[in-house]
């Protein structure tokens, strides 16, 4: 898409959005890798080494489960792209006929780009199922703790071994692990393919906040 002088520049994506993007980015970083060895030992130090990586996956996780929080209340009042209201675009007709017009893009069945400025519906509605993987991954990592822990936190998270047996709710906290992943795989590739069809600044709007838009 060729830019033009009629071209706008528009503040997209505000700070808390940004900040909260890369805070959870660094989070699940760190949260998959202590995960992975948690579940599966691969250093020396036996015992010790378990220990620093049980403790820095509690604070990952706890800054994780803090900057969702925040984003979910900053959804209560951010700008017309980070409020709550875009990410159910299925309610609409509009928004799904645009969710059908970006399916037929990414399947290489249409050529022209889906119109807008923030994430295309299709995207915004991946986005929330995704914030409700991110909800389960909290969820079945704090149950976990009741067995350290217990008192008020089993009053808390102690519901969710009513549902599911401990060995179930690991192997859900794991696996979501492996989603998470796997949708990191395709954010990148899908805003990749933004940016350079679209010429928008798909990427760096994540860092700036801003978008040139026709």
């Amino acid at each position: 898409m060729e830019r033009t002088d009629e071209d706008r520049v528009i503040y997209v994506w505000e700070l808390p959005v940004r900040l909260t993007h890369w805070i959870n980015v660094l989070a699940i970083g760190v949260l998959s890798a202590t995960g992975m060895y948690i579940a599966s030992p691969f250093l020396p130090g036996g015992a010790f080494t378990m220990r620093w990586a049980q403790a820095v996956h509690l604070v990952a996780g706890c800054v994780f489960a803090s900057s969702v929080a925040f984003r979910l209340y900053f959804s209560l009042y951010g700008n017309r792209w980070a409020s709550y209201r875009a990410f159910f675009p299925a309610l609409t007709a509009e928004g799904r006929a645009s969710m059908k017009r970006t399916l037929l893009y990414y399947l290489f069945l249409r050529r022209r780009l889906p119109g807008g400025v923030g994430h295309n519906a299709l995207a915004a509605m991946t986005y929330t199922l995704v914030l409700a993987l991110f909800l389960l991954e909290i969820v079945t990592g704090f149950a976990m703790l009741t067995f350290a822990w217990g008192g008020a936190w089993s009053v808390l998270f102690g519901w969710v071994f009513r549902l599911a047996s401990p060995q179930t709710v690991h192997l859900v906290h794991y696996m979501g692990m492996w989603l998470l992943l796997a949708f990191i795989v395709h954010h990148v590739y899908s805003a990749t393919l933004f940016d350079i069809e679209s010429r928008e600044g798909e990427i760096s709007s994540i860092i700036s906040g801003y978008k040139t838009a026709p």
